[in-house]
């Protein structure tokens, strides 16, 4: 889990390409949409070099490269990233097992994201992407010189065996995310076609081209339900070289890779070799970058970033900062609750825990003033709600009066605000008042309900650098005589007991594009709820939530997403389901100076993979670290 904001989603959200996740343990890349743009329309039908759900792609059929590399980068070099936890498994799309840091490094999609571009995909492993007239299919044409590394041609046939084992076998999220597809046909050897239930999911075409297309033949002799430390065949730029479980893993540029000139993947993928290192602690692996064990590293944590990063080889000019901004719209981390938990299931006693948090003494004591609270599940985005409903949203509320909080018609969402002293009595007090309404009285200093059982829960960890938000907020539940227990496991458990939803309250991340469709089903809907391992890990179950969703996937137009999103935005803040946190408009790196990236990065992404190493720069730093100077 990332710290002050959480790191990488689990695994299922890091494949959810909605925000094109590269599995590269650096770059998270997520899509978003930069004010003026054209209001979406349908996905064209025919045949193209790309598709986009703003009309038409911003690169044309010929273009070379994207705008945010340097086609001429030079290759070479290797690069040490840092991992927490282990790892047991090179399967990263099932539920069992904890899946190696940049395993999707392997692998090819179909198409892949522009990073300066929302919601536009480029043909990749695929050479045209073909929507049908009625839109209710799409085919996909795979370039006649695609091949696995072992020489074996890509076909057709290979994606359609991925796309069935993957919603048979997969992790949930692939069934709720491809729910619309009913029918995978080859038609020829490098030619594989989705069809579709109708022709109402308008992004369908784009979601089926985020998909990583894996091997058949490698994988038919092979248990895909099981995890896997053998090293998968793959097609992309990268080979696993070695590796020791759990602890360390190597991955080497392929030579010669036949992908390697395609417009899509010029300019990137440039280290000759990347090597993950894994620490049971962030603090040990932060001491490691400091000794130069580590080259690059994201950070964070805002006190590390502000005081941390004064060590010997910083002040020598060794290892630089930077901060690079970005357009990425933030989703929502939070405290989620579990409300299959009894204690849980009061909306009234969801929204006395969401008062209790004081936002305003951990960002200047914590986070030393670097962060803007979370107040959307669509937050840095046109799609976040606000004020009171109006217009085409209230009409779609409208159906719903009764059914949902009446707040929704009458009030404005808005979180508390302190003065950041720590001595938020104004907030405690109206959450006890809920929850005393909500049938809570205070015996002895606790807090009980009518069966004189104490409000007494867990909140579950996966790194302990987060305890020092969580302990805080303990202390301030204990004013209200709750008892809040923080404990911290390890990876895989961590991940063990959130797939199996055995846990009362953690922390979450709901990460969102600016076209949010199909995964919101697997956030959200009631069948989700009921599966092990799904994204619903608050276990909502509302009908209405469910249709909304529904409305939001079938949208015909961005107008009428907008406003779709925005109700489903309000009604998922009025249920009280999580103590919303905060969010960073910036990316901060620290990295030993022996690299140089691009002139201008990408709007959506960090575009770590479009770096390169100086061996000049690289020569001197490495000299360093063989006087055994940098700390």
């Amino acid at each position: 889990r990332r710290r002050d904001l959480l790191p990488r989603e689990r695994v299922e959200g890091v494949l959810r390409m909605r925000r094109r996740t590269v599995l590269a343990g650096t770059g998270a890349v997520a899509l978003g949409l930069a004010a003026g743009l054209r209001p979406a329309r349908a996905v064209e039908t025919g045949r193209h070099h790309a598709l986009s759900l703003l009309g038409t792609p911003g690169l044309p059929p010929d273009f070379t490269h994207f705008p945010y590399v340097n086609p001429d980068a030079p290759k070479g070099g290797e690069v040490v990233q840092h991992a927490i936890g282990s790892y047991d498994s090179f399967n990263p799309f099932i539920v069992r097992g904890v899946s190696a840091a940049g395993i999707g490094l392997i692998w090819m999609t179909l198409t892949m994201s522009s990073q300066d571009e929302a919601s536009t995909e480029y043909c990749d492993l695929a050479e045209t992407v073909e929507v049908g007239p009625d839109r209710t299919w799409v085919a996909f044409e795979i370039r006649p010189e695609a091949v696995w590394h072992d020489g074996r041609p890509i076909t057709a046939e290979d994606a359609k065996w991925t796309f069935e084992t993957l919603r048979e076998h997969g992790r949930p999220f692939f069934r709720a995310y491809w729910g619309d597809v009913v029918q995978v046909l080859t038609e020829g050897p490098k030619r594989v076609v989705f069809r579709f239930r109708d022709a109402n999911n308008r992004e369908l075409p784009l979601i089926l081209g985020q998909m990583f297309v894996l091997p058949k033949h490698w994988w038919e002799s092979r248990d895909f339900t099981r995890p896997i430390l053998e090293p998968p065949l793959g097609s992309g730029p990268y080979r696993i070289e070695s590796f020791d479980a759990g602890r360390t893993l190597t991955y080497r540029r392929v030579q010669n890779w036949w992908g390697e000139r395609l417009p899509t993947r010029r300019g990137s993928s440039n280290f000759d070799m990347l090597r993950f290192e894994y620490f049971r602690d962030a603090t040990v692996a932060f001491e490691a970058f400091k000794a130069g064990q580590i080259d690059f590293r994201q950070e964070n944590v805002a006190r590390e970033w502000a005081t941390g990063y004064d060590f010997p080889a910083r002040r020598r000019g060794l290892v630089r900062l930077d901060e690079i901004p970005h357009e990425l719209p933030t989703g929502m981390q939070a405290f989620a609750f579990n409300i299959r938990r009894e204690i849980f299931q009061d909306r009234r006693v969801r929204e006395a825990l969401m008062l209790a948090f004081d936002f305003e003494w951990s960002n200047a004591n914590l986070f030393f003033g670097a962060y803007a609270r979370t107040k959307s599940y669509f937050s840095n985005s046109e799609l976040a709600s606000s004020g009171l409903p109006k217009g085409e949203e209230l009409a779609i509320l409208e159906r719903y009066r009764g059914r949902i909080p009446e707040e929704v018609f009458t009030t404005e969402f808005t979180l508390p605000v302190t003065d950041g002293s720590g001595n938020n009595r104004e907030q405690l007090r109206r959450a006890l008042e809920l929850l005393q309404a909500a049938g809570w009285r205070i015996v002895n200093r606790r807090l009980v309900n009518a069966r004189n059982q104490p409000f007494s829960f867990e909140m579950l960890l996966s790194s302990p650098t987060f305890e020092r938000v969580a302990l805080p907020y303990a202390r301030t539940l204990d004013r209200l005589g709750i008892e809040m227990r923080v404990r911290t496991v390890e990876t895989a458990q961590y991940q063990a007991r959130t797939d199996a939803f055995d846990f009362d309250m953690t922390v979450e991340v709901f990460g969102q594009s600016l076209s949010p469709g199909n995964e919101q089903r697997d956030y959200w809907t009631c069948a989700k709820a009921r599966e092990q391992g799904s994204r619903n890990t608050i276990g909502i179950c509302d009908p209405v939530i469910d249709e909304l969703v529904e409305l939001v996937i079938n949208a015909p137009d961005r107008e009428s997403l907008i406003h779709r999103t925005r109700a489903l935005d309000r009604v998922l803040l009025w249920g009280h389901y999580v103590v919303p946190h905060w969010h960073s408009r910036t990316f901060r790196v620290a990295y030993w100076d022996q690299f140089v990236r691009p002139e201008r990065s990408p709007r959506y992404g960090l575009g770590f993979t479009t770096w390169w190493v100086d061996p000049a720069k690289a020569e001197r730093v490495n000299a360093e670290r063989r006087r055994g100077r940098p700390t």
